[in-house]
């Protein structure tokens, strides 16, 4: 994401793209940058290419400077890095690669296009969680470039790393002394008791390494000797008491805060039983997490070889510090730390505690952003199902110790704007959409989505700084009561004709509201009851067979939060069978003498005095006509003509 320049880089097989970030159907900036010929037949002959793996399939774009990025793909089993020069400004429309230069990716991508990798770009070193071989079988976390010794995680050691996925990793300050700074990634990995009946076969983790590590002097020559790891909970208890784990880590999102040293770490994860197949969302603090990695440190001991705690001697300085920070002010280099430390955390990287979620429960079981509403801050999430939509949930403080959730809507896949990618391609989709909570205070009130207010006359989009004083919005409590005194619905006239049937449409726009409908006549209302001529559905009621006394004021309520509203209000006018079959009958020995305005031919009767309800009836259209858009128009027209060609042919 280019901020700077409005851009979406996007990398994919062969191919980097340039995406406008506000319009991502605009004509795009396209690189082509594929495998030699002669490496994509090499690639082949050693049996790959079944699946089209042997191809330059990007996996890493990353800003370098103000001018460049570097961008590295698998090379057809043989990564290779470059630069892209992508200009100053978006003006210069300029994105292309940096002639004559390539560049080894082996520790920066993987081999395999299939396996996941992680990268970030910091003062000129890469850091990245990778494969580094053909085969797949040894993972790292690698620093290269920037002229300082590559480093890397110990070599085929399962306490280290076990058969790790990759899935985020992010430089986050513990202090405010730089030799205090950190590298978080965040894993999952094969868990070394999986053999073992109820343990889990896969354990999510968050490690963290000091950036300025340079390796042991004696033992760890270059590999991390600040290198720790934790693992991550987040599980569920189901009023049976049984606790559901969910181990398999999908994602991570790490949402800024004013202090830089916490932010908030959204984590999704997935079950890896075949049980139960579920999703779930967890948030965990900073401060929870060094509080771990603060804590005691895991120990295989005893007969049975199981984890404990361990209680022994810990050197000094202790396992995990940075070499000049903090605690060890007079320690220059990671080179200097004592034999004793080095051995220790050779032998000890798992820290005994886990990391629980806040509230020691998921934010939902099924991205995140945090949006500035009238009463407060909230986080939204979005969340990709896999039906191919995208759920916008809101998660609310219900009491001091448990969180409600609530969904908002359902997108069927941008001012700010959610980028969901796939195999399939990349889709953008605005983060409000206040038009499909209606036109009604109660209902935009009702919906509770923080990005959208009333405004006196629609639900638009809400933004902090808005000046206009009549801003209606309560995402806390959704209590439209305090907020949409005197904006009610109005009432509409609809005309059935007697013996046939007749949709009165009521939809509140609320997901959580119920609906009653009342009917009134003669000043009187009670609750609508016509026992076998009638059929309720999700957006209104089809009343069959209508007769005179059917005629009246129809009232649709919606119950939500016991606040009671009116949604639509109905004046159902009942036409005379017999009077209707005789007006719309077309007199076909007489041409018509008038024509209106509308899409339908006039009947030859339009210059005889009509009831007052077929001018009504008129008068209603002409008035809908005169709503609808040119193009509308146009459609109707067509829709009428080819209705018309039909009947003249014996097929209407």
């Amino acid at each position: 994401m280019d901020q700077d320049q409005g851009r979406l880089y996007l990398g994919s097989r062969e191919y980097l793209v340039a995406l406008d970030m506000h319009n991502v159907n605009k004509e795009p900036l396209i690189i082509h940058w594929p495998a030699s010929a002669k490496r994509k037949g090499e690639c082949q002959m050693t049996g790959k290419g079944r699946q089209g793996e042997c191809a330059n399939f990007v996996r890493l774009i990353e800003p370098w400077n103000r001018t460049h990025l570097y961008t590295c793909g698998t090379g057809a089993y043989q990564p290779i890095c470059t630069f892209i020069n992508r200009g100053w400004r978006a003006e210069d429309y300029l994105f292309r690669l940096v002639p004559g230069y390539v560049d080894s990716g082996k520790g920066k991508c993987s081999y395999d296009p299939t396996q996941e990798n992680i990268a970030v770009l910091i003062n000129g070193n890469l850091y990245a969680g990778v494969h580094i071989d053909f085969m797949s079988t040894d993972a790292a976390l690698f620093r290269t470039m920037g002229g300082r010794t590559a480093i890397r995680t110990e070599q085929y050691d399962s306490r280290w790393l076990n058969e790790p996925v990759f899935v985020q990793i992010q430089q986050i300050p513990d202090s405010a002394e730089r030799n205090d700074d950190k590298l978080y990634f965040f894993f999952r990995e094969k868990s070394l008791d999986s053999s073992g009946g109820a343990s889990p076969t896969v354990l999510a983790r968050v490690g963290r390494v000091c950036l300025n590590d340079e390796g042991g002097q004696k033992s760890l020559v270059n590999r991390w000797t600040t290198f720790l790891k934790a693992r991550l909970i987040c599980s569920v208890i189901g009023e049976d008491g049984v606790e559901t784990r969910f181990d398999e880590l999908r994602d991570v999102f790490i949402q800024p805060t004013q202090d830089e040293r916490n932010p908030m770490v959204y984590a999704l994860f997935t079950t890896a039983g075949s049980v139960f197949k579920g999703s779930a969302v967890c948030v965990y603090s900073m401060a929870d997490i060094r509080n771990v990695f603060n804590g005691p440190f895991a120990h295989k001991h005893g007969h049975n070889y199981q984890w404990t705690e361990y209680t022994g001697k810990i050197p000094y300085p202790r396992p995990g510090t940075c070499p000049g920070g903090t605690f060890t002010p007079g320690i220059r280099s990671s080179k200097n730390f004592s034999d004793e430390a080095v051995d220790f955390i050779r032998s000890h990287p798992l820290m005994f505690h886990p990391v629980y979620p806040i509230h020691r429960r998921p934010l939902v079981v099924r991205t995140v952003d945090q949006v500035d509403a009238v009463d407060g801050r909230y986080e939204v999430l979005f969340l990709g199902t896999d039906r191919g939509t995208v759920q916008k949930v809101i998660v609310l403080p219900k009491d001091p110790v448990s969180m409600e959730e609530l969904t908002l809507e359902e997108v069927e896949v941008f001012r700010q704007q959610l980028y969901v990618s796939s195999d399939a391609g990349l889709t953008q989709v605005s983060l409000h959409r206040c038009g499909v909570y209606g036109r009604a205070c109660s209902d935009c009130c009702l919906a509770r989505d923080p990005y959208c207010a009333w405004d006196g006359e629609s639900c638009s989009a809400f933004t902090p700084s808005t000046k206009r004083r009549s801003r209606r919005q309560d995402v806390k409590h959704g209590d439209p009561l305090r907020q949409c005194r005197g904006f009610n619905a109005k009432e509409t006239v609809q005309f059935g004709v007697e013996g046939s049937s007749t949709f009165l449409e009521c939809q509140p726009r609320s997901p959580q509201a119920t609906v009653k409908w009342l009917f009134q006549r003669e000043g009187k209302r009670k609750v609508l009851n016509r026992a076998g001529g009638l059929l309720k559905t999700n957006h209104g009621i089809l009343l069959k067979s209508l007769n005179q006394s059917d005629a009246g004021l129809y009232h649709c309520l919606a119950t939500e939060n016991n606040f009671k509203h009116t949604v639509a209000r109905v004046a159902l006018r009942i036409l005379d069978r017999d009077i209707v079959l005789a007006l719309t009958a077309q007199d076909e020995d007489e041409e018509p003498k008038t024509r209106h305005a509308g899409p339908y031919p006039q009947s030859s009767l339009v210059s005889t005095p009509f009831p007052p309800e077929i001018r009504l009836i008129n008068q209603y259209c002409q008035s809908y006509w005169e709503q609808l858009s040119p193009k509308q128009q146009q459609q109707r027209k067509r829709t009428s003509r080819r209705h018309t060609e039909s009947q003249d042919q014996g097929l209407g």
